[in-house]
């Protein structure tokens, strides 16, 4: 296995966790009928990570290795039982209107027409009517979606779907985006589309303005294309196995489907590959 490789921690990283763990309780019955009994289950154990403003960070690993459990925790929806988080200095809490967080599934509201829900985060923000509409145009023009404002959740494909959802977390221009395998639904081709609008959108950013962005992904091949910096998570508990900048040049939208017959490309996904055969556990 590869030798873990963390970046030094650095007073203005926008993200730092330090020691962290996290335990959930669970409820085990009894198998006499009796009361049940509670057990602790270790979900991540020694969780040492920093991460700069404007890095995109990619979590890959298998599932039950604690990748949602990070962003849960940096969302303010879960606290460490042991450690530290600091989110742009502070502790996560809840809520953090500055946080975009876009799920494996659309979570569409299906009463809410498209131009409806992309709205949604900035009603929650106190937008006025026509300015939250005008916003929500902007952001579905963005995503390829111009038209199709007035239809709902069930007269859109899987793909338009996962585009209106990405509308809204894009709506309210939080600085940190959490990215729990948004693609991961869709068909291939869907999906090569969506990650170039995506990675198109986040490029064209200004470098000084770039939203931080934590991708989780089962896909190894779909880590190394996207971003920056790859962290390998191997579970029982979850831990990093590995911690590697990925040293491809920007940008990539317009040739991410070239991209994966490259040689670099190739090297890069091997070794991340091989670190992940750790989580294969013999019969």
């Amino acid at each position: 296995m590869s030798t873990v490789q963390t970046q030094r921690a650095d007073p203005t990283d926008f993200i730092t966790f330090a020691g962290v763990e996290r335990t959930f309780q669970l409820r085990k019955s009894s198998e006499n009928g009796g009361s049940a009994k509670s057990a602790q289950f270790l979900a991540l154990e020694e969780i040492n990570l920093s991460i700069p403003k404007g890095q995109f960070v990619a979590l890959v690993g298998a599932s039950g290795c604690g990748k949602t459990t990070l962003l849960n925790m940096l969302a303010g929806l879960v606290e460490p039982t042991k450690g530290q988080i600091t989110l742009d200095g502070r502790r996560p809490v809840l809520p953090n209107l500055d946080i975009g967080y876009m799920f494996a599934r659309d979570a569409l509201l299906p009463w809410r027409s498209a131009l409806r829900n992309v709205e949604l985060p900035l009603e929650t923000r106190g937008w006025d009517r026509a300015r939250r509409r005008e916003r929500a145009r902007e952001m579905l023009d963005l995503v390829g979606l111009s038209g199709r404002e007035t239809q709902y959740r069930l007269q859109l494909s899987q793909g338009m779907r996962q585009r209106v959802g990405l509308a809204r977390t894009l709506a309210a221009d939080p600085s940190l985006l959490l990215m729990d395998e948004p693609f991961a639904a869709l068909d291939a081709r869907t999906k090569l589309t969506l990650q170039s609008e995506f990675l198109r959108i986040w490029e064209n950013q200004d470098p000084d303005r770039r939203k931080t962005v934590i991708f989780v992904t089962h896909d190894l091949q779909e880590a190394v294309l996207l971003a920056d910096r790859v962290i390998v998570m191997l579970p029982g508990p979850g831990r990093i196995a590995q911690d590697k900048l990925v040293d491809l040049p920007r940008p990539r939208a317009d040739h991410l489907g070239e991209m994966t017959f490259e040689d670099e490309f190739k090297a890069v996904t091997h070794e991340l590959f091989e670190c992940l055969e750790g989580a294969i556990v013999s019969p």
